[in-house]
């Protein structure tokens, strides 16, 4: 019986490569626009075409069922390498961040112990030490890779209150912090505040412009206000970018206020700060050095699959000082390679070896020239549609993300139109309070033909 449960070569040879196979033809299938790029079968249906509960049941699934099983699977899915896929702000992955997800699941060895994962958490230091550098925070700077941006803006936002309320981990924390962040902050931001302790009402909204970018010089007299009512500004949010528009907050304006202030300034960097990687756009990220924390995903820009994002701030000591736990069988001896005391997780994937498979394969330019391409693909598409009767584009895009109306007809309906029949995958967003379509160019198959194509779908729905 215990030979059973040990791994079979043969069948798991059989099965890797049904997996090779069927996720190459999954991929070129999806980079050539063949099938639709989503579909919404009802979960019951989809439940039962794929044999869940008698799967669940009965197991004894085989190399063979399970190629079928897997090809079911993915044409049920969402495309995210589908040149129609224009939604979330989610990476089509490169090949080699698939091989780092592979390798992890036949190893699992969650390196936050670095006993427990050797190489795993080198590369992953490494890969920080970069993005350190890259930010402009050098060898002062510390960094550790999360599962995704509400874990990484909720850690760099334990630092700051460790900055401002030291004793806040053992006596709880002060009814006097806030938070001011711009209403277009990313709603993981609230959550943070919510799960600090500190409240929804803790998240104080500063004045910002017309399309959502907080206005600089009214910055000083919201620190001003915060304090005359008593209140300890734990932090400043700044946007780069907003998930909403793609656009920048000015990073050194916001800077150089909260320097003389002596307030704590976090930049979510999620989906932007990739931009650091090209030469034409990095100027966007200006004064993002003059941050105390920074948060910069890879499974956005960086091509990696989810998750992997990375909570970086100025002084090490200051994300050090985040997490103040004792356990006796995990805090013992040398923890200086030990990362458990910077992270919520304690079992955590090996999450460096999909960024540094990444860049071993495109290397720093490769990846900057895919983030200038995106961004200039963005910009093509407001320049095909701003001239069309009936669109209606409130900002030149400064990255691939671009909002747009058409007409005066209900833009969520038009979206829905545009998914029943899987044909291009879209979200919307609000700017100014007002419904937008809202285009994100993820996939590197998007092209002027796809641009086109989906002005012209808009114009006929």
């Amino acid at each position: 019986m215990e030979s059973n449960l040990m791994w079979d070569m043969k069948e798991f040879a059989e099965a890797a490569g049904a997996t090779v196979d069927e996720l190459g033809a999954y991929v070129d299938d999806s980079q050539h626009g063949v099938p639709p790029v989503l579909r919404r079968r009802p979960p019951r249906e989809l439940a039962d075409k794929l044999g869940l509960a008698r799967w669940i049941r009965e197991g004894g699934m085989t190399p063979e069922a399970y190629r079928h099983f897997l090809r079911d699977y993915l044409d049920e899915g969402t495309r995210l390498h589908h040149p129609a896929y224009l939604g979330h702000q989610t990476a089509a992955p490169y090949f080699p961040a698939a091989l780092a997800d592979f390798v992890h699941g036949a190893i699992n060895n969650p390196m936050a112990i670095y006993e427990m994962g050797a190489s795993a958490a080198t590369v992953e230091f490494e890969v920080l030490r970069w993005m350190l550098a890259t930010v402009g925070f050098g060898e002062t700077g510390g960094g550790v890779l999360t599962h995704g941006g509400s874990l990484a803006n909720l850690t760099a936002l334990l630092a700051a209150r460790a900055h401002v309320a030291p004793d806040a981990w053992t006596d709880g924390v002060p009814g006097d912090l806030v938070l001011l962040a711009p209403p277009s902050a990313h709603y993981s931001v609230t959550r943070a505040a919510a799960i600090l302790g500190m409240g929804e009402k803790a998240v104080l909204p500063l004045d910002v412009d017309g399309l959502g970018r907080i206005d600089v010089a009214a910055l000083p007299a919201a620190l001003d206000r915060a304090r005359r009512l008593g209140r300890r500004v734990m932090a400043v949010v700044a946007g780069a970018c907003a998930t909403s528009s793609g656009l920048y907050d000015d990073l050194r304006g916001i800077g150089e206020v909260c320097a003389r202030h002596g307030v704590w300034l976090h930049v979510d960097g999620a989906h932007g700060a990739s931009a650091l990687l090209s030469e034409r756009h990095r100027h966007l990220l200006d004064g993002i050095e003059l941050a105390d924390s920074v948060i910069w995903d890879a499974h956005k820009m960086l091509r990696t699959a989810g998750l992997a994002a990375a909570v970086l701030t100025r002084r090490e000591s200051d994300l050090d000082a985040a997490f103040r736990q004792q356990a006796s069988y995990l805090f013992y001896g040398d923890q200086g390679f030990d990362l458990v005391g910077r992270t919520v997780e304690c079992t955590k994937a090996g999450l460096g070896l999909k960024i540094f498979l990444n860049l071993a394969w495109l290397g720093e330019k490769g990846m900057g020239d895919f983030v200038a391409r995106q961004y200039d693909t963005a910009h093509r598409f407001w320049e095909l549609g701003r001239d069309r009767p009936g669109f209606d584009f409130p900002y030149e895009p400064e990255t691939n993300i671009v909002c747009f109306r058409y007409g005066t007809a209900d833009q969520a309906a038009v979206r829905e139109r545009l998914m029943d029949d899987g044909s291009f995958h879209l979200t919307s967003a609000e700017i100014g309070g007002v419904r937008h379509l809202r285009v994100t160019v993820m996939a590197p198959a998007t092209d002027d033909t796809t641009l086109e194509a989906l002005l012209t779908k808009i114009a006929e729905a």
